[in-house]
């Protein structure tokens, strides 16, 4: 599994390195006050990749922190339940087992 892993990588790794090379033009960005700045187009395309990506991962962050403080605030709900309870869980009754009866036809 780490070899399909690994080659997965490098094949990425090739696909991205062919298009760079292929597609290694400038490509004129008008700024604000009539600046025109020229950028490599993979360049340009690993920026926009980025500015998508980021505000994700910052959403992302906050979602598992935000679920990581529900969590210990439930588990100290529980640990401060089973403490007034003197220490003991609450007795829940066994399940009882089916009895394996063979229906007559």
């Amino acid at each position: 599994m780490q070899f399909l892993k690994m080659l997965f990588w490098c094949l990425l790794a090739f696909l991205a390195a062919a298009f760079t090379l292929g597609n290694w033009t400038t490509v004129p960005i008008r700024l604000v006050g009539g600046l025109v700045a020229d950028v490599n187009l993979p360049l340009l395309l690993f920026l926009t990749f980025l500015l998508g990506l980021i505000p994700t991962l910052i959403w992302q962050h906050a979602a598992r922190w935000r679920l990581r403080q529900r969590l210990n605030a439930t588990e100290r709900a529980l640990t401060a339940a089973t403490a007034d309870a003197g220490g003991y869980a609450p007795m829940v009754p066994e399940p009882v087992p089916l009895s394996a009866t063979q229906p007559t036809v």
